[in-house]
């Protein structure tokens, strides 16, 4: 299905990890190749920028750390992003350029675009968050089914089988995402789309779309 494709959801040229996209399809497939993906590309940032910092972690001289946070390898923090008070970063994280990353929110095998927003108490993990997305406080990602069966993608079309254990949320570019709420183990939103607050997502939403509740999903008047 086109519209969950990595091309329809992602502005690649507000990511450093832009090249870990090329030969896949839908973004869910790099999920396992971050890691890997980070150690090489960390080898090539540019030391007048970045700073390598304890074991497999480059941090951005322009960057802001909180004395608090905790960042685990590998992981790369990108130019003018703030990490604040309490972050935890298990690893497996770039951070993107701009992004917020905030108190006691937690990142885990993640890839956040430019200008992301995960700023209160938010848990991110086995995801990918699109250029300016914004979670909004409490708003978790689940990246594990209660049966600990495969994530499977499920549309009104089709069902996408992943082959992922943990699998939690690919956020296209400008998506919102009210506070308080749960995205199950393998949503995809759509670029440009809002969360109602306290919503728990299932599935794919559409671009453009206002997401109120299950089953109740309206297209943005003037989209």
């Amino acid at each position: 299905m086109t519209d969950l494709t990595i091309e329809k959801l992602y502005t690649l040229e507000e990511t450093i990890a832009k090249d870990i996209f090329e030969k896949a399809v839908y973004p869910w497939e790099v999920l396992p190749k971050i890691g890997e993906f980070i150690l090489q590309l960390g080898k090539t940032l540019d030391e007048a920028e970045y700073e390598k910092v304890g074991e497999d972690i480059w941090i951005a001289k322009s960057a802001k750390v909180a004395p608090t946070a905790y960042i685990h390898g590998p992981a790369i923090i990108g130019k003018e992003a703030e990490i604040r008070h309490c972050a935890f970063i298990r690893g497996n994280a770039i951070v993107g350029e701009g992004a917020v990353v905030g108190n006691s929110t937690e990142l885990k095998n993640v890839i956040l675009f430019n200008k992301v927003q995960v700023p209160h108490y938010n848990y991110v993990g086995d995801s990918i968050l699109g250029y300016k997305a914004h979670m909004g406080a409490g708003s978790i990602t689940s990246n594990v089914k209660s049966d600990k069966k495969l994530v499977i993608v499920k549309t009104k079309d089709k069902n996408i089988e992943t082959g992922l254990k943990k699998f939690g949320a690919m956020l296209g570019d400008e998506v919102e995402v009210g506070c308080g709420s749960i995205l199950n183990p393998g949503s995809v939103v759509g670029k440009r789309s809002n969360i109602y607050p306290l919503s728990s997502v299932r599935g794919y939403v559409a671009a453009n779309s206002i997401y109120k509740k299950q089953g109740e999903i309206v297209e943005k008047e003037g989209e």
